[in-house]
């Protein structure tokens, strides 16, 4: 009995917020070297703050409501196929597997727009710095997103085992927030992900609209299909399509999904309609009075011919 508790229950440090204090002091010194010119970047002291105080808040939330998700994946636990225990090879294994299932999941925060409520907080600063890495939803344990990750517990990872490599992963996601690294070595930028793929991913450039998800690999964009490259000649404009043009915390963190549910309750609409203010990609409407990615993409081409089928774009269609 004394042999299976490590596997029924298994302890890991809360590296977050261990890492708090180190998200303090290397923020404030990117801040101190980009204001005196010595670091490339751009902070805005609303900006940064906002952002912060959004970091705390997701702790908290983390702290007060994660035993919602864990519930969930607890509850998944019994009907787990194996029990694959908790050793060094294991965790290996499970960091891997969790970060391909991460890039999934960030996928579909892109895709679907009830999981896009959460995830458009970390998308709404429009400076790209450390601080921006903190920009965190406070409403992600209420969205159901936590059912993305059951295949894993199901397979045998312990929900306790997947918080700590999905920790690892936000973790390791922290430092590539930043203007101040232009590239990596070849073989790091083709392997993982790096600054300036997650610069990419951040930006509102038609380009670079729905790009590279990756977590820690950056292999998985790469091998399915939504990976492009950042462009040096490209100036890249951060934040939203439409910009929250706020530093409210609190209409942050809840305006898009309190704007999700109007829209979903709007008069008149039929049953399908109102499913796909929830479900379908952020910029769906059912009067095509907005646009969502794709058709920002297509509008970018037609204005822009001579960009047509670069990475990020469709070929333009030919009447």
């Amino acid at each position: 009995m004394e042999n299976d508790l490590p596997l029924s229950a298994p302890e890991f440090p809360m590296i977050l917020a261990m890492a708090v204090p180190f998200f303090v002091v290397t923020i404030a010194l990117e801040w101190w070297f980009v204001r005196r010119g010595q670091l490339s970047g751009t902070y805005g002291t609303k900006d940064a703050l906002t952002s912060m105080v959004m970091g705390l808040g997701n702790l908290v939330s983390d702290i007060a409501m994660g035993f919602v998700s864990l519930a969930v994946l607890m509850w998944a636990w019994q009907f787990r196929l194996i029990d694959l225990g908790v050793t060094l090879p294991v965790i290996i294994l499970a960091l891997v597997a969790q970060d391909f299932l991460y890039y999934w999941k960030h996928r579909a925060a892109h895709r679907i727009r009830w999981f896009w409520t959460a995830h458009v907080v970390h998308h709404s600063s429009e400076h790209y710095n450390l601080s921006t890495a903190l920009r965190q939803p406070w409403n992600n344990h209420f969205t159901g997103f936590v059912l993305l990750s059951t295949p894993l517990v199901f397979l045998g990872v312990h929900p306790l085992l997947l918080g700590f490599v999905g920790s690892l992963n936000l973790l390791y996601q922290y430092w590539v927030h930043t203007e101040a690294i232009h590239r990596l070595p070849n073989w790091f930028e083709a392997v993982f992900n790096t600054p300036s793929h997650h610069r990419v991913h951040h930006g509102t450039n038609p380009q670079y609209l729905d790009t590279n998800y990756a977590g820690i690999l950056i292999i998985w964009d790469k091998m399915f299909g939504s990976f492009v490259p950042e462009d040096d000649t490209v100036q890249i404009q951060y934040g939203l399509v439409k910009n929250v043009e706020t530093y409210n915390p609190i209409k942050i963190a809840f305006a898009e999904m309190l704007g999700a549910i109007r829209d979903a309750f709007t008069p008149g609409l039929s049953f399908t309609q109102r499913l796909k203010y929830l479900f379908a990609p952020p910029g769906w409407s059912h009067d095509g009075s907005r646009k969502g990615s794709e058709e920002l993409k297509a509008d970018y081409v037609q204005a822009n011919p001579q960009f047509s089928g670069r990475p990020g774009l469709p070929s333009k269609n030919i009447a």
